[in-house]
């Protein structure tokens, strides 16, 4: 049961089929329709949205999650200037993958800067690192070193 890969231009001949099977939702599992990477690119999905991700974050979701309410719907501007003023460990590095997630906008999708704005950002926990603290009687106490993946989304208002 291998799916089959369609060249470039079949690709575009059922554009507008594949287009609105992708974004609708299947009746029982509620999840698009799957293309391959090479389709999503040959269809231009995904080219208009700057996307960054940050893995293996060696602070808690929970942490992240504080700040990026923070920044959620704002303009990538005024995102900028609530991160630079605030004092959490989590906001230095929200401030990288705000500068990458614009980058990766303007630069490789050609999206306007000034129309930018953060639409989806969320931390989603990583593998925890196991520790130990010796304790009284020679017993022993479990710490959990949490890690976060965080991602961030801009998209252009307007669209």
């Amino acid at each position: 049961m291998e799916k089959r890969v369609l060249s470039k231009e079949k690709l575009l001949e059922k554009k507008d089929e594949l287009l609105e099977a992708f974004y609708s939702v299947h009746r029982k599992s509620k999840k698009p329709e799957y293309l391959t990477k090479k389709e999503r690119k040959a269809l231009g999905i995904g080219k208009d949205i700057g996307k960054a991700t940050a893995r293996y974050v060696r602070i808690s979701p929970r942490k992240v999650k504080i700040v990026i309410d923070l920044i959620k719907n704002k303009n990538l501007d005024e995102a900028y200037a609530i991160l630079r003023y605030t004092p959490k460990a989590a906001s230095e590095v929200l401030m990288k993958l705000l500068n990458s997630a614009e980058a990766n906008a303007v630069n490789n999708n050609g999206l306007n800067r000034d129309a930018l704005y953060v639409s989806e950002a969320y931390a989603n926990a990583g593998p925890t690192l196991k520790r130990v603290m010796p304790r009284a009687r020679g017993a022993a106490n479990r710490i959990l070193k949490r890690t976060s993946h965080i991602t961030v989304v801009l998209k252009e208002r307007g669209n």
